[in-house]
């Protein structure tokens, strides 16, 4: 028998086989492929769905009307904000909060980590449970709590101010202090924040704070000169999602007035109890979602103006810049 072979086949180059790190790379891609349907379904489009909807009519009740009205909803938006509509009304009340809550909440979740931090202390994993339990209880019930201790009449706290012959005032009835009522529900809620910046402290050299103590320092210049320095992008984390929050506040206030017009007196009209308001009271959905990208965009400028300035304040080990 003569066998007789084919020279191509003889010189053909054997299969190529998939490399190892391709494998793994689709492997991955195939196992975080849902993550990347629901970032596209669920945030992406919406988003773009948000961005065509500010330039219509768009209600509704009555989608059939929709209809393209430019910049419509945007020089509405702007006359609001210039005459002190809802617009600026929210603005307004959404500033004074983060001007009260960010940094109280910040002051006393660091006061509280260093508190944790000490050696000396004796129950810490009893205190930093305790500190934290509150971030477990849902935001409605957590209101609602609050509601009953800070009532003016028959509240916790009233009864304690008035064993004392002090004021009890009427919280989340009075304009002048119902924000303030917020600013403490928020205060409350500092256990996740705190074990943030306890982790951060917990990565501070010791040998740092034994050179400031060579050097004759005491615990304001290890705190000023070590610590605030060694925690700085801790810092500027929790500022950056303490800002976020406050963008994204709505439910502690909605439980307080479900209309949604801001009562007391209009001291709880957040932005996003405005932004509910128009989208699913009146039904302007087009104009709820051109509210949305204002708000987007004051998160925007806040964050770059913290990133842009944090070359200044916020100090990374091992940077050589």
């Amino acid at each position: 028998m003569v066998i007789v072979e084919d020279k191509d086949s003889v010189h053909a180059p054997p299969p190529r086989r998939m490399s190892l790190a391709r494998r793994e790379t689709l492997l991955g891609l195939a196992f975080l492929s849902p993550w990347f349907i629901g970032l596209v379904v669920f945030t992406a489009m919406p988003i773009v769905v948000s961005l065509g909807l500010s330039f219509t009519n768009f209600n509704l009740l009555h989608p059939e009307n929709l209809r393209f009205v430019g910049l419509d909803n945007y020089g509405r938006m702007w006359s609001e904000l210039l005459n002190n509509g809802d617009v600026g009304k929210s603005l307004g009340v959404t500033a004074r909060y983060a001007l009260m809550e960010v940094p109280l909440t910040i002051g006393l979740a660091l006061g509280l980590a260093l508190l944790l931090n000490q050696k000396l202390l004796a129950g810490k994993p009893v205190f930093r449970t305790l500190f934290f339990m509150p971030v477990m209880i849902p935001l409605v019930a957590s209101t609602i709590v609050w509601q009953g201790f800070l009532n003016g009449s028959t509240g916790w706290l009233a009864q304690i101010l008035k064993a004392f012959g002090l004021p009890a005032p009427s919280w989340f009835s009075d304009p002048a202090w119902a924000l303030p009522g917020l600013v403490l529900l928020g205060i409350w809620g500092v256990g996740n924040m705190m074990l943030i910046f306890l982790a951060g402290l917990q990565g501070v050299p010791t040998e740092l704070y034994e050179a400031v103590k060579v050097d004759g320092g005491g615990a304001w210049a290890r705190f000023r000169h070590v610590t605030l320095p060694m925690i700085s992008p801790v810092l500027f984390y929790n500022v950056l999602i303490s800002i976020i929050g406050v963008a994204q506040y709505f439910t502690q206030a909605y439980v307080i007035d479900p209309a949604g017009n801001g009562n007391p007196g209009g001291s709880t009209l957040f932005f996003n109890m405005n932004l509910y308001k128009e989208g699913w009271s009146y039904n302007n959905m087009g104009y709820a979602s051109a509210l949305a990208w204002l708000m987007m965009l004051v998160v925007v400028v806040a964050a770059i103006t913290l990133f842009r300035t944090s070359a200044r304040w916020v100090f990374y080990a091992g940077d050589t810049k």
